[in-house]
């Protein structure tokens, strides 16, 4: 099942925790570039249920910051007091501090052009080792590229795309 229609989370939300709260599973697309590569911005339909318990490391899952927000990021850590610890994939800061309570749901897979992927699966599973292991390279070729003003191409043409249609 991965289809979905726009909407904001916060107009449904009541909704999906009743939907997970009765066992059963909800999909959407998420928005925003934080879980990139894996999940892409608009693009892909991510499967969610209700967590069965403390949830492992490298779940991912959708949870509410106090503030209000709601952000869809990988556990790769556990803090004090029971915490855990979350990242987006295409992120390197560290956001600590979240709890149980705030936690809605795991994700069980996702679907990206009609193909449903799990966290049990091959593709996956190498897909975390080698994404969560290259992160400190990866840090350092990115904090290269911006010391020595090297850009990515396509990052700069659809900022120059995006401007053009403002201006407009």
């Amino acid at each position: 099942m991965c289809s979905s229609k726009e909407t904001n989370l916060d107009a449904v939300i009541d909704i999906i925790l009743e939907k997970l709260a009765s066992g059963g599973t909800v999909t959407f697309t998420p928005h925003g570039t934080s879980m990139l590569p894996m999940l892409r911005d608009g693009k892909d339909v991510v499967v969610l249920s209700r967590p069965s318990g403390r949830l492992g490391l490298y779940d991912v899952s959708l949870y509410r910051r106090d503030n209000g927000q709601y952000v869809l990021h990988r556990v790769v850590d556990y803090g004090s007091a029971g915490t855990y610890v979350m990242c987006g994939d295409n992120q390197f800061k560290r956001e600590k501090g979240i709890r149980d309570d705030q936690i809605i749901a795991v994700m069980t897979g996702f679907c990206r052009k009609g193909v449903t992927y799990t966290p049990a699966s091959v593709r996956y599973r190498a897909y975390i080792s080698f994404w969560y292991y290259t992160r400190f390279p990866r840090r350092c070729i990115r904090s290269l590229k911006r010391r020595f003003g090297i850009t990515d191409k396509k990052k700069e043409k659809d900022k120059q795309t995006e401007d053009a249609l403002q201006t407009k």
